[in-house]
């Protein structure tokens, strides 16, 4: 579920451009959810005017598009696979933006937010200001995994980095002189960083094909059988034996 923190947008003031701060990602694969992590903490430790949104969008894909077409300045925070070594960062802005995320795909989210990027610009709704702050990974397949010390330690960067773009386009951030806690920011509370990484075991014992606090527990059960519901979803008779 995407999370946001969003003043009353006025239109009517012409001269205020409209802010979209977004980081998508997937936080259950390891570095694949520095995005996500980026945009809690920069929401943590900052207030921004009435025109500006940050917001978790996580691994929405087409269904982020109306935040992109009323966006005239976007920032979008990723792990994105440069070629690079792990845990670089690199800026990149306006129409380069697409080829990163469409170059080499770490995941099925890069795909879909092309996509978002290419429908807002038939649209004709396509941001006038574009800055993607990428990371290159250090791991992924680590599912139930965080993100790794070296991409953990680009956050701060990469806030500074958005900070500064937002200053030269005239939006200006006024930090916190107290972060929010996790129950008071944009954080998922089943996934916010603290609770995530407390919550799994050590690398000893966690199983990095699934996560033992999802498929050990009683909330999660395979399908008696498959076929049968599949027949049921698609409101199609059961093939006689």
């Amino acid at each position: 579920m995407a999370q946001d923190c969003a003043g009353s947008r006025t239109s009517s003031v012409s001269d205020t451009p409209n802010v979209l701060v977004l980081g998508i990602g997937n936080l259950l694969w390891a570095d694949e959810g520095f995005g996500v992590r980026a945009v809690e903490e920069l929401h943590a430790h900052y207030e921004f005017p009435e025109n500006v949104r940050v917001m978790d969008g996580g691994t929405q894909g087409i269904y982020l598009v109306q935040y992109i077409r009323e966006a005239d300045i976007l920032i979008v925070f990723d792990a994105v696979d440069y070629g690079l070594p792990p845990a670089t960062m690199k800026l990149v802005e306006g129409d380069e933006v697409p080829k990163f995320l469409g170059a080499k795909k770490i995941s099925l989210h890069q795909t879909g937010f092309q996509e978002v990027l290419a429908m807002a610009e038939m649209m004709g709704d396509y941001p006038a200001h574009l800055l993607l702050i990428g990371v290159q990974p250090v791991e992924l397949d680590d599912y139930g995994g965080s993100l790794r010390p070296e991409v953990k330690a680009q956050i701060a960067p990469a806030i500074d980095a958005a900070l500064k773009f937002l200053a030269n386009h005239g939006v200006t951030a006024t930090r916190r002189a107290q972060p929010l806690r996790e129950d008071f920011t944009i954080a998922s509370q089943e996934m916010a960083l603290s609770r995530y990484e407390e919550g799994r075991p050590d690398a000893g014992e966690a199983c990095r094909h699934g996560d033992q606090r999802v498929i050990a527990g009683q909330g999660w059960q395979g399908p008696r059988d498959f076929e049968a519901e599949i027949t049921e979803i698609l409101g199609k008779p059961k093939a006689e034996a």
